[in-house]
């Protein structure tokens, strides 16, 4: 019996990790009679009932769905061993609190108008406010630290919540109040090879990280030429230095926190590639923060974002239309400003990946992405068809605008 505590579980693990995977599985919700580890023949093989209970819990989570255990899988099965309830919940700055009972108190404090923002399942400073403002209306002391007696008074008052989709007011009233378009912007454009955890597709080859990282950077790059074309504010992020089509060095953050630090107004865009076993597999695809199973709207504003880039993408490419599609994944759920993560097509398909490699193609990507942020914070209907508008067309839009610097 073999253990190695770097390799992610999957059909076939046969290791003492898989006993307390059973064990989170169980805790975690996911029903399977053969999952206990008293009741399995073999606790610590990696079964038929164990990948079941994993694909159960990846497609409940909006993970992607591969029964592969891997670092954001392990990551939300940590988080979902707590039910609010379970434990003491306070801010810690030098090590928030995380998992599914913060994001349940979170959810309901924003259904009573105390939080605002994404539900990121993270105990930090503004979720210390807002419990520290439900204390003081209810009369109790302003501790900051949901114990038994405050979850008590939050089930009380809890009853009279009606509203599901409180949370996402704030974003709404940002989109709203956009009028200047996408001058008054940050976009924070994020090759995917450069965020934390970066997901290789199982079964890709050796080279897949260094393809991607050079089609996805090329893409990022153009569509940050273009930003600061029609007046916006474009930061890359990047672990290595990287140059314009000039030769010049780009200025980079190291992370998607460091970019949009200190920043109200920003919007976070992960260009990616996909890789399938079947070199027929072809699309392209945008995520957001969200989950296809429910009808509340996590980020309004990452969803309109999506499908307005996608149209575009589809309409300028030709490429299949995959869909956009809600997830929690971390690189979606964690940031503190709207993000999409754009899959621009399958390099596993050699057609598809001679498109990505043809710089012509790659100019196209980035206007889709540029023309689709502006139709987002544009907000009429008046403006060009899908498809039609250019970055010219984007800044002489802002120009003619009476907001208009």
């Amino acid at each position: 019996m073999s253990e190695d505590i770097t390799q992610p579980m999957q059909r076939g693990t046969n290791d003492r990790r898989v006993v307390g995977l059973r064990e989170r599985l169980v805790r975690a919700g996911t029903v399977n009679l053969r999952l206990d580890p008293r009741d399995a023949g073999s606790p610590t093989l990696f079964d038929d009932a164990v990948e079941a209970a994993v694909l159960e819990f990846q497609q409940n989570h909006g993970l992607l769905v591969d029964g592969v255990v891997g670092p954001e899988t392990e990551r939300r099965l940590n988080e979902a061993q707590y039910v609010l309830g379970d434990r003491r919940l306070y801010w810690d700055p030098d090590g928030p609190l995380r998992g599914d009972d913060v994001e349940r108190l979170q959810n309901n404090l924003s259904l009573l108008g105390l939080y605002y923002g994404h539900l990121t399942g993270v105990f930090d400073q503004k979720t210390h406010y807002a419990v520290v403002e439900l204390q003081q209306s209810l009369g109790l002391e302003p501790t900051g630290v949901v114990n038994t007696q405050t979850i008590a008074a939050l089930a009380r008052v809890n009853k009279k919540i009606s509203d599901a989709k409180a949370f996402s007011l704030r974003d709404y009233h940002r989109l709203e109040q956009a009028t200047d378009a996408i001058r008054s912007q940050k976009v924070v454009l994020v090759p995917a090879v450069f965020t934390d955890n970066p997901v290789i597709p199982g079964g890709a080859p050796h080279d897949y990280s260094s393809v991607a990282e050079a089609i996805t950077t090329d893409i990022a790059v153009r569509t940050h030429e273009l930003l600061r074309e029609v007046g916006a504010t474009p930061l890359l992020v990047a672990t290595r230095p990287v140059k314009d089509r000039h030769g010049t060095l780009i200025d980079v953050h190291p992370s998607i926190a460091d970019a949009v630090a200190g920043s109200r107004e920003s919007i976070v865009v992960v260009v990616d590639c996909d890789w399938n076993h079947s070199p027929s597999a072809h699309g392209v695809a945008v995520f957001y923060w969200g989950d296809d199973t429910s009808s509340v709207t996590l980020s309004p504003i990452g969803q309109r974002a999506a499908t307005l880039t996608l149209r575009e993408i589809v309409a300028r490419t030709g490429s299949l239309d995959l869909g956009t599609h809600g997830r929690q994944w971390g690189v979606l759920r964690l940031n503190s400003a709207p993000t999409l993560s754009i899959d621009v097509g399958y390099i596993s398909n050699q057609s598809e990946l001679a498109h990505l490699e043809d710089p012509e193609f790659r100019s196209h990507l980035a206007n889709a992405i540029v023309v689709g942020l502006q139709r987002m914070y544009l907000q009429t209907s008046e403006d060009m068809p899908t498809g039609t508008m250019s970055a010219i067309d984007v800044a002489r839009e802002i120009a003619r605008r009476p907001h208009a610097g």
